[in-house]
């Protein structure tokens, strides 16, 4: 059994955290996903979206990354329901051809919106995929991470090593 786990229990069952003796606090999260575009989508762009027969893309993918953030208790067993007070996802692309899913997410509560932050940047990569799939497979998702979090037990920022 390992000690760090906060999702296992003492006799090794899996358990969700009890945040009931925390005090609220304002608690903020960014993670980012990326997805590899072929050229046969990056000739496609105009306005710094795609355009397809379903709807412009990106701000599609941004409509279901912020749904997603709202569902994330839903979708993975050990998280908090929160009140989700802030999400904004911005989605660009890069010299490397890839589309660069940002989400950020805040919330006043007693236990952070890391895994909301990374939910709404892995669906609304999905959704990039799932629109352009008719034009090409060649898409890759690649790299969710936790860019930063900040308020809770201890903050966190990935480029700041």
């Amino acid at each position: 059994m390992n000690k760090n786990l906060s999702h296992i229990s003492k006799d090794n069952q899996p358990k969700m955290v009890g945040v009931g003796h925390k005090e609220v606090s304002y608690r903020t999260a960014r993670a980012t996903s990326k997805v590899s575009l072929p050229n046969a989508l990056i000739e496609t762009l105009e306005d710094g979206d795609l355009p397809s027969p379903k709807g412009p893309v990106f701000q599609t993918a941004i409509i279901a990354g912020t749904m997603a953030c709202k569902k994330t208790s839903e979708l993975i067993p050990f998280c908090h329901p929160l009140s989700i007070e802030d999400c904004k996802i911005t989605i660009s692309v890069n010299g490397n051809n890839e589309a660069v899913i940002e989400c950020f997410v805040a919330v006043h509560h007693k236990t952070g919106v890391e895994m909301e932050a990374m939910t709404g940047a892995s669906i609304a990569a999905l959704t990039i995929y799932d629109m352009c799939k008719a034009i090409s497979h060649d898409m890759v998702i690649m790299e969710t991470r936790l860019i930063e979090k900040r308020g809770g037990k201890s903050d966190y920022n990935a480029e700041s090593g």
